[in-house]
């Protein structure tokens, strides 16, 4: 174990609430649609930014700064890298909705979800375990506290006053000034980015009646095969902060079959006349 200084990076996804209806159908599909959402995020990093690992729906990066090494450099760097998985995200979420007919709560609320990143730098103690190294120590701990805040917003970039010195912050935005208290550690100072200019709108959802496009057929067999792996326990639940932590059985197959029998009965006559509607 040694002790080395560290910038840290913890990308959070949230939004689906955790009093969500959740059928199995639900729960399947919301896994699925939040481990794609996570691959677009670590898919945007790149060397120096390493993946730690991922915790839920989050994924945690660091970047070690050698002795000598241009620290201001690789600390704007990683912001860089920030700002395009934040777009990556959101371009794979306007993707998944733009291309699901699918009726299902999960598939219908994929636009709630937001994504935060947490930004520290400190001294961290790194384990190394075979090829993985674990970070620890109150550095550490103090990025993941934060994601306890009292901030009130859904999306935001958040940067540890020590950070912010390092980088300098991101160019042509102020910060808001904020003081977190942090379970165990006291008050945090940070600075806060809110997403500047308007969002553009979120795509339209297909119909249901919509011919399937070759991407919802990817996202579809994506759905069946995590389905598959899930109930023959080949696959161990994925611990989403935002979704529960459901152990399935052979019996859910029954439950999807009768969730789809309920679902043809009751949600295809509305989305007929809906569609019918629009059409006149």
């Amino acid at each position: 174990m040694e002790v080395k200084q560290v910038i840290m990076v913890l990308a959070d996804i949230s939004g689906y609430t955790r009093f969500m209806k959740m059928h199995t159908v639900n729960l399947l599909h919301a896994e699925v649609i939040i481990a794609d959402l996570l691959e677009a995020v670590i898919d945007h990093t790149e060397h120096p930014l390493t993946l730690s690992k991922l915790e839920g729906d989050a994924a945690f990066m660091y970047v070690t700064l050698e002795a000598g090494g241009d620290a201001r450099a690789i600390a704007q760097d990683v912001l860089r890298q920030v700002a395009a998985f934040i777009d990556a995200f959101k371009a794979r979420e306007r993707e998944l909705i733009a291309c699901n007919i699918c009726t299902c709560e999960a598939c219908q609320t994929i636009g709630q979800l937001k994504i935060k990143a947490f930004l520290h730098v400190g001294p961290t103690a790194i384990k190394k375990i075979r090829q993985f190294e674990d970070l620890g120590g109150e550095d550490a701990i103090v990025i993941h506290r934060l994601l306890k805040n009292s901030i009130p917003a859904k999306e935001y970039i958040v940067m540890t006053e020590a950070f912010y010195e390092l980088s300098g912050g991101l160019a042509g935005q102020t910060p808001e000034a904020r003081t977190e208290e942090c379970e165990g550690i006291g008050p945090v100072p940070v600075r806060v980015y809110y997403p500047t200019g308007e969002e553009p709108s979120l795509p339209p959802q297909p119909s249901p009646f919509s011919p399937p496009s070759a991407e919802y057929k990817a996202l579809d067999a994506r759905f069946t095969a995590h389905m598959v792996r899930r109930i023959q326990r080949r696959e161990p639940p994925p611990n989403f902060a935002h979704l529960p932590n459901a152990r399935l059985t052979p019996f859910d197959w029954w439950r999807i079959v009768w969730e789809n029998v309920v679902w043809i009965v009751t949600v295809i006559p509305k989305a007929l006349r809906d569609h019918l509607i629009r059409k006149r």
